[in-house]
């Protein structure tokens, strides 16, 4: 009943602390499960793993693991224990959003098995937020948030990208977003800055900059897929062969990620019909006016006189194309989806997702990839986490199926572990009923 309540705890008073931290130093341990540890594409049967703290300290055949006396047991009979996956292009409120549906979204992440987020759009305040969660004061992802980002109007001059660039390092921020705007010179500044004093940049590639000056430039994540389309005149027409093999391979060769976030495209530009995307069951856990006004933006999308549906569709076409070839050339993906966002509700946007990743070319193995060591590698300079080894940040994702045989089944969740704290598939259900309850009530 212990974590239970430390779930009513933080839905109900998400900056309160105490409750979820006691949990700390509690011992779990998962036996009888079928262990996926994403250190290649296989999976363990009859293993039994052990968590202390916020770390596995042990994984092995259940036949040889002693399990330390007073521990929390998980049976796992039957079931499938992964890594927690990450949302790589998440959003996390501002601080002067209620913070109610602050702890509402972050428990929606957790609920749907992503225990990290990096957050794309800082705001003043976010920072002591990512402190509290990391003290357990909230059912949160580990956090990694990107600062106030670079625009057309903060990001003007090349002194102005500098200075921002100084203040965000100074301040704490993981990383910079780079959003349209901003000047080549200032980007330049910022991205010189940067490297110099160890901080990241990624996000979307501004027109005055271009695809191939960004990957020169040293820019680590192409979010969207952004720029792609673009430096490939992928609107007017088919994409030339050639022109797309070479700049994957330059990507391949820059060490660039890519964070996809296909399916919101897809409502962005208006693929999707109004009377589909109002059918998502998930609707049902964000507030109503935010449904509502999500709603109006989509119908004013398709009925405005500009809207071509043809070249919508042409674009989201060669999009999937662009994706299907950087996968296949061996450029490293990382799963994303831009929530929360128009139709993109945290966590269930994911597998939302999934089904493109697949169209693209992907093996379930490969999408999984993208949300566990994939992130784990990139995020190597901060945290060990990623794969199930001992040593590894607790992040766990226990499945009623494996997930190496369909992505769909990452959504059979049976319970998920962040950062050592434990929650059941009914402390999960008891979290999810209060957000849609207050919801429907308009709370």
């Amino acid at each position: 009943m212990l974590i239970s309540l430390a779930v009513l705890a933080a839905l109900s008073a998400p900056l309160q602390g105490g409750t979820a931290a006691a949990q700390d130093t509690a011992t779990t341990v998962f036996v009888n499960v079928t262990v996926v540890p994403m250190d290649s594409e296989r999976v363990l049967p009859r293993h039994t793993v052990v968590v202390r703290g916020d770390r596995i300290v042990e994984v092995g055949p259940t036949a040889s693991v002693r399990v330390p006396a007073g521990a929390r047991v998980v049976e796992g009979e039957g079931k499938f224990l992964a890594p927690g996956l990450a949302e790589m292009h998440g959003h996390v409120p501002p601080p002067n959003a209620p913070a109610q549906f602050t702890n509402d979204v972050l428990f929606l992440y957790v609920a749907n098995g992503i225990t990290t987020v990096r957050g794309m759009l800082g705001a003043e305040g976010q920072l002591e937020l990512r402190a509290r969660a990391a003290r357990g004061e909230m059912v949160s992802p580990v956090l990694y948030l990107a600062g106030p980002s670079f625009n057309g109007n903060s990001a003007t001059t090349p002194e102005r990208a500098e200075q921002m660039v100084r203040e965000q390092h100074a301040a704490g921020w993981d990383l910079l977003k780079v959003h349209p705007g901003v000047p080549r010179a200032a980007y330049d500044a910022m991205a010189r800055t940067a490297r110099e004093v160890g901080i990241r940049f990624g996000g979307h590639v501004p027109a005055d900059v271009g695809l191939v000056h960004a990957l020169e430039m040293g820019q680590e994540t192409f979010d969207h897929v952004d720029g792609y389309v673009e430096h490939l005149d992928g609107a007017a027409g088919a994409v030339n062969e050639d022109s797309l093999a070479a700049i994957v391979r330059h990507t391949r060769e820059a060490g660039a990620w890519i964070v996809p976030t296909m399916a919101l495209w897809e409502v962005l530009q208006g693929t999707l019909s109004l009377e589909e995307l109002t059918a998502y069951p998930e609707l049902r856990y964000m507030p109503q006016r935010t449904v509502q006004q999500w709603t109006n933006i989509h119908r004013q999308r398709l009925s405005s006189p500009g809207f071509d549906a043809a070249m919508a569709q042409r674009v989201i076409d060669n999009r999937q194309r662009i994706l299907a070839a950087l996968h296949a050339g061996g450029v490293g993906i990382l799963m994303g989806t831009d929530a929360p966002q128009q139709f993109s509700v945290p966590g269930f946007s994911l597998h939302r997702e999934f089904p493109r990743m697949a169209e693209a070319g992907m093996l379930p193995y490969e999408i999984l990839e993208s949300g566990t060591s994939n992130v784990g590698r990139y995020f190597a300079n901060e945290d060990s986490f990623g794969t199930v080894a001992a040593g590894q940040r607790a992040d766990l994702l226990l499945l009623d199926a494996n997930p190496l045989e369909s992505a769909q089944n990452l959504s059979r969740i049976s319970g998920v572990m962040w950062r050592g704290h434990w929650l059941s598939r009914s402390e999960l259900d008891e979290g999810l009923r209060a957000i849609a309850e207050r919801s429907a009530s308009g709370s």
